[in-house]
């Protein structure tokens, strides 16, 4: 593992010994610093050989809110909608570095970058897919496609032409809640699927048992073996 500090955000870079010297490059917006945890859960289901860049401490409410929100319980915050300045930072800022770290210090290209995150990561990494050409395949364990305002912005919008896969998941019971506005994920989650199906993207959307904290790092793991393009189960 090698870490830097860019601007107040660790950014760990997860890898193994490899023969390859092309790999695909995943990017993991994290809440609670779990990349390494999720790096290890990959392994264990025998996923395809990639490098996990794992970037923690994000203000993450604002930073993965792609527009201003007001909070959906007395006791939640606003979401500011910092989205298009944080992945302005990714872009311009943090992957430069990884990129020079990968090719000079490991020796290896870069195949393809892909994007990842959990709940809010999760609708972020969707989001960018809007917003720039970087990425080609979204990997989107338990998003917040609650968000307000979210369908409807992928319904008036074009996601890049470069993506090319896209996972989708949820647990059985997250919509099962008494909060009208996170009751709406499944359905929401469900249209997205359908819609990235019919303009042609490799998409799939599973289900796994638990509510929204269930088996986070799990659900991750298996979202980002998917991407990088095997079977599991």
């Amino acid at each position: 593992m090698k870490e830097f500090n860019i601007e107040n955000k660790r950014v760990c870079i997860y890898f193994n010994k490899t023969n390859s010297n092309e790999l695909p490059v995943i990017i993991l917006n994290t809440y609670g610093d779990e990349g390494e945890e999720v790096f290890n859960k990959c392994i264990s289901i025998n996923s395809k050989e990639y490098i996990l860049v794992s970037i923690s401490n994000l203000d993450w409410n604002n930073d993965m809110s792609p527009w201003f929100a007001p909070k959906i319980n007395k006791n939640g915050e606003e979401f500011l909608g910092k989205a298009d300045n944080y992945l302005t930072f990714l872009i311009n800022k943090i992957i430069p570095v990884i990129k020079k770290y990968i090719k000079d210090d490991l020796n290896i290209s870069i195949k393809y970058y892909g994007i990842a995150g959990y709940s809010l990561a999760g609708l972020f990494a969707i989001y960018s897919g809007y917003k720039n050409d970087m990425f080609s395949r979204i990997a989107s364990a338990s998003g917040s496609f609650w968000f307000p305002g979210f369908i409807e912005f992928v319904e008036e919008n074009s996601i890049s032409s470069n993506i090319n896969k896209i996972y989708l998941s949820l647990g059985d019971k997250e919509s099962k809640v008494r909060n009208q506005v996170l009751a709406k994920v499944e359905d929401n989650t469900i249209e997205l699927k359908r819609m990235y199906k019919e303009k042609g993207i490799n998409t799939i959307y599973e289900v796994n048992p638990g509510n929204h904290f269930t088996d986070g790092s799990m659900r991750m793991a298996k979202g980002i073996k998917w991407i990088l393009g095997e079977n599991y189960g």
